[in-house]
């Protein structure tokens, strides 16, 4: 392998030739190694966004990022490991209801959540508006915690994956992120380094979402059960909505305090139902408990404490102040100014474009633009009716939270401008939009 040349993996890939397996695995690691640099990675990232790579390709790039870093490994449990992926869109706070409330119903979860990237708030961000919260844990770290307590969620560390992490910032600097198998990839070298008895994905499709086209994320679908049906693991994949924010709160601390009413029972809405819907289709799939019963059981969880004392106990081993599933607003950051939204026009709301709030909370603050910027834990955006629901001019719709009043009312006249309000009625779009349960059941 010592006359191996970078160059004629590219010009291959560049001319749409097939890559042997070991010829991709041998250019990742490679890269993951500085054997070769940004320059020949660059050529290959474009040359793969534009040609494609095919379904050997891609999960022999999938298997070279694994094996760039360690995996995480749990040993006996006594109960089914679960692992649950979102593509990422507006307001989606699953992942912290989620989490907790698998634990609590018997399952474990090990999670490795990103941060925040343009529109897409990011787990790992929300998480550490939480004072003391750590997510840098090394795995060891993490498979005790799962097995002391049920669940973590931890950062994407330089022993995990690596060669993602290099590449998905070459990615992002060179433009080649929207492209179906490289994001497979990506995503599934985080889920299979994980030992998990069951993948969940959530791969979001609307206006607040990175595919949104249905059609493409559908192909995102398939190609990361593709993959992890290469590697023997049972998956399952949801294709749900994000033609509109998921939940309420479009903020770091914000996006926390929904997720601790949701986690104590005391709030309703879309957030809850896919947190609850993922959690069924958890113990349908890990446990074989029939979908309706799985409900019952997660909707029971939420309403008698055992998931919020779950959440507790994982923010107390990760460092954290467990006193934020009591009293969030005390222990959280808080913006020094809150700017009530108040709708501007009278009628049915029609449309919204996700993103456009997801950007308007950015701004303030809230997300980054570039990889490594600092997020403001404080600041952001709720954001309150859902298409379909009447809204009247002048009443209040949410609130926007701050660190100026120019700051506040950029993002309001953002955020009334998402909106498209019509005069007759319109049907809610639905929650799930499809779902391809693992080939192991669910």
């Amino acid at each position: 392998m010592t006359d191996w040349d970078p160059r004629e993996t590219i010009a291959a890939k560049r001319e749409r030739r097939p890559l042997p397996p070991g010829d991709v695995e041998r250019f990742v690691l490679a890269y993951a190694t500085e054997e070769i640099g940004d320059g020949p990675a660059a050529a290959f990232l474009m040359a793969a966004l534009l040609n494609g790579l095919d379904d050997g390709e891609t999960l022999a790039m999938t298997r070279a990022m694994i094996a760039s870093g360690e995996t995480v490994t749990f040993g006996d449990l006594g109960r089914p490991t679960v692992d649950k992926h979102s593509t990422g869109g507006v307001g989606d706070g699953v992942t912290l209801v989620f989490a907790p409330l698998a634990a609590a119903l018997g399952l474990a979860v090990a999670k490795l959540s990103g941060r925040g990237l343009g529109h897409t708030g990011g787990t790992l961000d929300k998480l550490e508006s939480i004072p003391g919260l750590r997510t840098n844990l090394e795995p060891d770290r993490i498979a005790r915690q799962v097995r002391e307590v049920g669940c973590a969620v931890a950062a994407q560390s330089s022993r995990l994956v690596p060669a993602d992490g290099a590449l998905y910032a070459l990615r992002d600097a060179t433009a080649t992120v929207p492209s179906v198998p490289l994001i497979a990839a990506s995503v599934m070298s985080k889920k299979l380094a994980v030992d998990s008895d069951l993948i969940l994905l959530d791969v979001k499709a609307g206006s607040g979402a990175f595919m949104k086209e249905g059609t493409r994320a559908r192909d995102l679908a398939e190609a990361c059960r593709a993959l992890a049906r290469g590697e023997g693991h049972p998956c399952g994949v949801a294709i749900t909505d994000m033609s509109q924010p998921l939940g309420e709160a479009i903020g770091n601390a914000l996006d926390i305090i929904e997720a601790v009413e949701v986690l104590r029972g005391a709030r309703h809405g879309r957030l809850r139902d896919l947190s609850i819907w993922f959690a069924a289709r958890a113990l349908e799939g890990a446990e074989g408990i029939p979908f309706d019963e799985a409900s019952s059981r997660a909707a029971a969880a939420l309403e008698d404490g055992t998931a919020s004392e779950r959440f507790a106990r994982m923010i107390e081993a990760q460092g954290g102040d467990p006193r934020v599933t009591e009293d969030p607003a005390s222990i959280l950051p808080r913006a020094p100014l809150v700017l009530p939204l108040l709708a501007d026009r009278t009628g049915i709301l029609a449309t919204i474009d996700a993103e456009a709030i997801g950007v308007a909370s950015s701004t303030l603050g809230a997300g980054r633009v570039r990889k490594g910027e600092q997020v403001d834990p404080a600041v952001g955006i709720v954001f309150r009716p859902k298409i379909g629901d009447r809204i009247d001019a002048g009443e209040p719709i949410g609130e926007v939270h701050a660190r100026s009043q120019d700051a506040a009312k950029q993002a309001a006249a953002r955020t009334l401008a998402s909106m498209t309000v019509t005069g007759v009625p319109v049907e809610p779009p639905p929650l799930i939009h499809d779902w391809f349960p693992s080939d192991g059941g669910g």
